[in-house]
């Protein structure tokens, strides 16, 4: 159990790490007058390419960083916590591919911000439940879905200032990443209990004896 609970708690850290960075980064722009706008994605421009690296970074408001901190850390715990092996790679294709997606569909105009990354965690989160069926991945994605089950809805169109196309395309990255990666981490070991061991042998009393049964009907037969 101590395990486990510095390993939930080094990755809340990192998730708490990577939301300090976004927040610096709003901070100076606010107190130097930066407009940091032009640093997201601007579908078909090569000027916008950019952005697939640098959007997630920036956030249009404090109510628009405000709103994506929370799933932020925690999606973010229960990924790197839940998946250690593949959490990196997922992280690194989420966002390459959320922002890449964006450029070649999106509407003319900035897209930046995190909450493609926290769709992309959720719907890995998700997917990777389903799939892989174990005790430890279906605990998180019942609380992925409990906390943050409505952005099941939000990949679709809702509001015109709201980049619906990168939570689309991040949901899309969180997917395809729960099949890609669905045999990287190993599933948590079983505990067995001394009863299980009881019946186990007990089964295996009663299967020799229908074998010796068998053999002395062959035997009679013959």
């Amino acid at each position: 159990m101590n395990s486990n609970n510095k390993t939930f708690q080094t990755s809340i850290h990192l998730a708490i790490g990577f939301t300090l960075l976004i927040w610096s980064i709003k901070i100076f722009e606010v107190v130097f007058g930066w407009n940091l706008h032009q640093l997201g994605v601007y579908p078909q421009r090569m000027s916008g390419l950019m952005g697939v690296i640098t959007a997630p970074l920036i956030h249009g408001s404090w109510q628009h960083l405000i709103s994506n901190t929370l799933p932020l850390i925690l999606l973010g715990g229960f990924l790197s916590y839940g998946y250690p092996k593949s959490h990196r790679w997922t992280m690194l294709l989420i966002w390459l591919l959320s922002g890449i997606g964006v450029w070649l569909f999106g509407r003319e105009s900035y897209h930046f911000g995190s909450s493609g990354l926290a769709h992309g965690m959720f719907f890995f989160l998700f997917i990777g439940g389903i799939i892989r069926r174990d005790k430890r991945s279906i605990a998180l994605l019942m609380l992925a879905f409990f906390m943050y089950g409505s952005m099941l809805m939000t990949i679709f169109p809702r509001e015109i200032g709201i980049s619906y196309e990168y939570h689309f395309f991040g949901a899309s990255a969180g997917a395809f990443c729960a099949f890609l990666f669905r045999h990287w981490d190993p599933k948590p070991i079983r505990k067995k209990y001394e009863w299980e061991d009881e019946e186990d042998d007990e089964v295996k009393e009663w299967e020799q004896e229908v074998e010796q049964e068998q053999k002395l009907q062959q035997k009679g037969d013959l």
